[in-house]
């Protein structure tokens, strides 16, 4: 796949706002699937001088700055020369993946003289802002000896919503049957060719592919709307933004007393129970080898988690204007002031007062502000990998993120300010 190397100038985008969007939004317009997200880090690691590192074989001992990727993840890590005795890791969580509609194997459906694609829901999506969109489709084809490769189209489907006048109560409420109203045209019947067409842009036979990932996107470039320019719309913010900031911040960050770890993990959306998400291995397995490449053993290595933090990043609610009783009714986050630190009393965020601390010195070194988010009682929050983290490894975590309206829509909206303001909090947090 070919990817855009960026040149590294985490100074300018950790400074100007204008900056670190349009390279947001250059980075989501590469990344329509969480395969391609994971692509286009390593890429822009490697180009900042991180060395790639294969998992198969044993971790380089020593200090350095280092990445793996996993499927749709993508792990980095700043280890210092010489680790002090009382170290430990700072990490900060993101996760790849949105909410689309996934390909079915066999793809191809015909229905009244239009072919159409076959598709399920993959996480909780707002069904309706993906009608009438030009949808594109990207994600990796693996062929039947193994190998992985990267595929995106132009606009090639669309899900056209059904007339007013022949549906004149659709605006009394609008229903939509998952299975039957969200299967996108592609081509009238009995043209179709979509695995062709694919195999094609990839370089490959059709009779050599074993199965594909593949995602719906939708091909509208992001933009900074508003009357005053203050809003940024964009497809997958929740969670490209967070992982955006945290690469920006990491790309040319040359370490403090702690190990730095940035892990993006995938399929977040769908719950993270797989070897590239949260609630798998793939975090504890990179930081059990490094402590063991510094000659730690099992007990040293608990002791390094029990002086570890997490701060987990994803977006968060703002106060919408149209429903404002649907938020608490003192805590109500605006754009442009500032990142979250979302707080739950049922843990479906981690943050407590001791992670919370974490994070305002973090702002406050950064010189960022920063808005807390709590849930109205009559409704219940999302969760994040923050929990899954805390449970899984025991570290000190705080959930935090930029603000959103439109959150799990298939375009979603932020302040112009906030993602670089994200980027220079984590930052700080990484320096200590």
């Amino acid at each position: 796949m070919p990817v855009k190397l960026w040149p590294v100038f985490t100074g300018v985008m950790l400074t100007s706002p204008r900056a670190h969007l349009d390279d947001l939004a250059a980075y989501v317009a590469a990344s329509p699937s969480s395969y391609h997200a994971a692509a286009v880090a390593a890429a822009r690691l490697e180009a900042a001088g991180f060395e790639r590192v294969d998992e198969t074989t044993a971790f380089p001992r020593g200090g350095g700055r280092r990445f793996l990727v996993r499927h749709g993840a993508v792990v980095a890590w700043v280890q210092p020369e010489e680790v002090a005795s009382d170290a430990g890791f700072r990490v900060v969580g993101t996760h790849t993946d949105s909410p689309a509609l996934k390909v079915k194997p066999g793809a191809l459906l015909t229905s009244v003289g239009w072919s159409q694609l076959g598709v399920e829901i993959y996480g909780g999506m707002l069904l309706n802002s993906w009608l009438d969109r030009e949808l594109g489709i990207a994600g990796r084809i693996v062929t039947r000896g193994g190998v992985q490769h990267l595929v995106r189209t132009g606009a090639v489907a669309r899900i056209p919503q059904l007339a007013i006048h022949l549906d004149r109560q659709v605006n009394d409420g609008l229903k939509l049957d998952r299975q039957t109203n969200m299967q996108p045209v592609l081509a009238m019947a009995p043209q179709g060719g979509l695995l062709p067409h694919l195999c094609e842009l990839a370089g490959i036979a059709p009779e050599d592919v074993a199965l594909h990932d593949l995602f719906t996107f939708d091909v509208a470039a992001p933009s900074v709307f508003g009357l005053h320019d203050e809003f940024f719309a964009s497809g997958r913010l929740d969670n490209l933004s967070s992982t955006h900031a945290a690469l920006t911040a990491m790309e040319d960050f040359e370490g403090s007393r702690d190990i730095a770890i940035f892990a993006a993990f995938d399929h977040e959306e769908v719950g993270s129970a797989t070897s590239s998400g949260a609630a798998g291995p793939l975090l504890e397995d990179v930081l059990y080898r490094i402590a063991s490449t510094m000659g730690q053993d099992i007990d040293g290595t608990r002791a390094m988690l029990a002086r570890s933090s997490c701060v987990s990043a994803d977006t968060g609610h703002l106060v919408h204007p149209n429903y404002p009783n649907h938020h608490d009714p003192v805590v109500k986050p605006l754009p442009n002031k500032g990142p979250l630190i979302k707080l739950n009393a049922n843990q479906r965020y981690a943050t407590d007062a001791v992670g919370g601390a974490i994070w305002l010195k973090a702002c406050d070194d950064a010189g960022v502000p920063t808005q807390p988010f709590v849930s109205n009682n009559a409704m219940p929050c999302g969760s994040t990998i923050g929990p899954i983290t805390a449970t899984r490894l025991g570290l000190t975590t705080v959930d935090v993120g930029i603000g959103v309206l439109s959150m799990h829509s298939a375009r979603e909206m932020c302040g112009v300010e906030d993602p670089m303001l994200l980027a220079r909090a984590l930052r700080a947090y990484w320096a200590g």
